[in-house]
């Protein structure tokens, strides 16, 4: 499974509704391949007379994806700390590992909601982890059967 890494992706993808929700997740999904670098328009000599190189867009592809992608929106006004963000991040990456039985083309999931800070006090604790990975594994259960459907 690839990563979605431009920014535009995302935006792409977060501008559809979301497929399935949890408390604190939420999973968006769009059937279409990650866009690509533009070119730069190059000459022999290093500098243009009219300013920078122009880039050149290449036209979207309208053939179906044939692969899948995820990215993970794991915003710093939900989870302070970059321990908890990075433990979310791979918690997010190992439950959709499973590429075989998702749709091809773009998913991304995105924490909604923080955890209760009251509950899980440290950022890195085993109770944050088992219930991110429980909560996860749900919500990629739930996201395969509609898929199936």
């Amino acid at each position: 499974m690839g990563r979605i890494v431009r920014s535009a992706d995302f935006v792409r993808v977060l501008g559809t509704s979301s497929r399935v929700r949890s408390s604190h997740f939420a999973v968006h999904h769009l059937a279409a391949s990650p866009s690509r670098a533009g070119k730069v328009l190059c000459t022999g000599n290093s500098k243009l007379s009219t300013g920078d190189a122009q880039m050149i867009h290449s036209p979207v592809d309208e053939t179906p994806p044939e692969g899948c992608w995820l990215g993970v929106v794991v915003p710093k006004r939900h989870a302070k700390r970059s321990v908890t963000r990075s433990l979310l991040k791979r918690q997010i990456r190992a439950a959709f590992a499973d590429q075989a039985q998702l749709p091809p083309g773009m998913w991304v999931v995105r924490l909604r909601s923080p955890f209760d800070r009251k509950l899980f006090p440290s950022a890195a604790s085993d109770a944050l982890r088992l219930a991110a990975h429980g909560e996860l594994a749900q919500l990629a259960g739930r996201v395969r059967v509609r898929a199936a459907a």
